[in-house]
């Protein structure tokens, strides 16, 4: 909840970034084998088959190594102590093993190799304007040309470890029995947390996994929370779609809370308000930025860093991202809905909350109908787009309900009156007579999977006849399978790209819970499990997927994760709920009670 690490299948980590997420990177193989870094630690052995498990209910990772000579692992773990440390720790399981560490730190980006020393115990990494990192182990290393290796044979039973950590003062000494230790208190802090928690019973194993991927995106200094761990991985192979995803949007965040609520998590809500307020409010605006940085920046320029090759050569590899300025009218849909959430259970919001609140809701009065560059942040010209104005609705109706239930100052004539004006627009405007379907702008042709959010957010009955016709559209316009397409790239409403991106995952899953809400039930889970099938091994999801089933864009994307929790809960509800309470019957024909998507 600082940062994190991919481990790939080898047990090598080929993606580190540090101090936090957004930091420049470590180690970065993935995005440039020659250049870029890694951290190696696994058995020697060509011939071994490889496995990765996360250990039940925890992040904890297990790599394993199978094969006619033995059977080895190497668990890796970051403790939840603030010491910013990764600990790696092999064990040969079956057999006589010979494991090799290999380390190759190249901090900023891969713009720098750093210095490394031996001493007693391990060796270090250092490197101008920075700390120092040091790596411990019990392994004899051997360093040459900036890269540091190692080899033990470990006998059945015997362990050994390779612990990264940052130069600060203060750490515990690293040793076997403070390796045990941290493997203990990590393993006891996720089992606490998943305990904490409200889940299904329909596949509850995949939304334990998407809790525990969201919560590790968490900030747990700021109470931001990213959209994906990574930068620069392509959402078209060989092509120009790199973005970096390591900032905190407002859109993504208030869906992971909306998330996190439907499982009973609701400290995370007043943790990301409280980050709004302190930072992306401060200076007294009455309007929102679409993201901001972990720590609440806002200045956050894009960049090309021309000398990485790039995830199978898809350059360039950026990191910022240019679309920080951009006007994107749904975040306060988002952001009300967020308040919205934490209310619900913190009650009543602060006087000065409200205030500024009300002082937004007001501005939005006055601008909800400018054009801007939409939900997918398209880089073409602004439009008058769907997605923003379902949100903005979202925002006056969560308004709404905020100051009635709390009886809270607002102008709620004015209010409700321009809520209404939206509606009225949105069933007027964005709806095309000749395709029968709501379209991604005013006055326009093409569909949008965003439209799915539609019964969702509780614009419009599902069983509305309008609702029906446009989810028949979207069938037939955006969905292959079980895999649909933000919208189709017609000239119309072109994004201002080269390349033709996958589909995107999350509207996949929002498809499946429109399906649900619908009353399709049978359809909406078929389609479900054949999502599933598209997980990686572990149960992880990137942002998009090809039309091959390979994963494409930054990874583990938040937006992914939460809507799969979304969805699940809804089959869950519709498949196990008790059919002889009048409530449950009452719940179907209102929708969620409680839920707000």
């Amino acid at each position: 909840m600082q940062t994190l690490a991919l481990v790939a299948i080898d047990g090598t980590i080929d993606y580190f970034c540090q101090p936090d997420i957004d930091s420049p990177s470590i180690f970065a193989e993935l995005l440039d084998a020659e250049r870029g870094g890694h951290f190696r630690f696994g058995v020697r052995d060509e011939t071994m088959r490889h496995r990765q498990i996360y250990l039940p209910d925890t992040n904890i990772l297990i790599t394993r190594f199978l094969g006619e000579s033995g059977i080895g692992e190497v668990s890796d773990f970051m403790p939840l102590d603030g010491s910013g440390r990764i600990v790696r720790r092999a064990k040969a399981i079956v057999g006589e093993l010979l494991f090799e560490l290999s380390v190759s730190p190249r901090p900023d980006y891969a713009r720098i190799t750093p210095t490394l020393t031996l001493f007693d115990g391990g060796f270090s990494a250092a490197w101008p304007g920075a700390e120092p990192l040091y790596f411990h182990t019990s392994m004899p290393v051997t360093l040459e040309n900036g890269t540091a290796t190692a080899t033990v044979r470990l006998k059945e039973g015997e362990t050994c470890h390779a612990v990264l950590c940052p130069g600060r003062k203060g750490q515990k000494a690293v040793d076997d029995a403070y390796v045990r230790d941290a493997f203990v208190e990590t393993r006891a802090f996720w089992h606490d947390w998943v305990a904490a928690g409200t889940y299904p019973t329909f596949r509850q194993d995949l939304v334990v996994r998407s809790a525990l991927t969201l919560k590790l995106l968490t900030s747990m200094k700021h109470g931001s929370i990213a959209a994906a761990g990574t930068f620069g991985l392509p959402e078209v192979i060989g092509g120009e779609r790199n973005w970096d995803y390591r900032f905190t949007w407002v859109r993504d965040s208030a869906f992971t809370i909306y998330a996190f609520s439907r499982l009973g998590y609701f400290d995370e809500a007043e943790d990301f308000m409280h980050f709004l307020m302190q930072h992306a409010l401060s200076g007294g605006e009455p309007h929102l930025q679409i993201m901001y940085g972990m720590d609440g920046g806002t200045e956050l320029p894009e960049i090309s860093l021309d000398h990485l090759s790039g995830y199978e050569n898809s350059r360039p590899v950026r990191i910022g991202n240019g679309a920080f300025d951009q006007r994107q009218m749904d975040i306060y849909g988002e952001f009300m809905d967020t308040l919205y959430i934490a209310s619900r259970v913190r009650g009543k919001p602060s006087n000065a909350v409200w205030s500024t609140t009300s002082r937004i809701i007001d501005w939005l009065a006055d601008n909800w109908g400018l054009p801007d560059h939409g939900i997918w942040e398209s880089r073409g010209e602004p439009r008058e787009y769907l997605s923003s104005r379902l949100m903005c609705w979202v925002a006056f109706d969560r308004a709404l309900r905020l100051a009635i239930r709390h009886s809270l100052p607002a102008p709620i004539e004015r209010w409700r009156a321009e809520r209404d004006k939206i509606q009225k627009t949105l069933l007027e405007e964005f709806w095309n007579p000749e395709i029968g379907a709501f379209t991604q702008y005013k006055g326009g042709r093409g569909l949008d999977a965003v439209v799915l959010l539609m019964p969702l957010v509780k614009f419009i009955n599902p069983r509305d006849p309008m609702w029906i016709s446009t989810l028949a559209a979207v069938k037939r316009e955006l969905v292959h399978d079980c895999l649909v397409h933000r919208y189709v790239n017609l000239d119309e409403n072109s994004d201002g790209l080269e390349g033709e991106e996958g589909s995107f995952t999350i509207c996949s899953f929002w498809y499946v819970e429109a399906l649900a809400r619908t009353g399709k039930v049978g359809e909406a889970r078929f389609l479900f499990e054949k999502l599933h099938s598209y997980a990686n091994h572990l149960g992880l999801y990137s942002e998009e997927l090809s039309s091959a089933g390979d994963h494409l864009g930054n990874f583990p994307q938040g937006l992914t994760h939460l809507s799969l929790i979304s969805a699940a809960i809804w089959l869950d509800r519709s498949l196990n709920g008790d059919r002889s309470d009048p409530a449950f019957h009452r719940f179907h024909q209102t929708e969620d009670p409680d839920g707000v998507f």
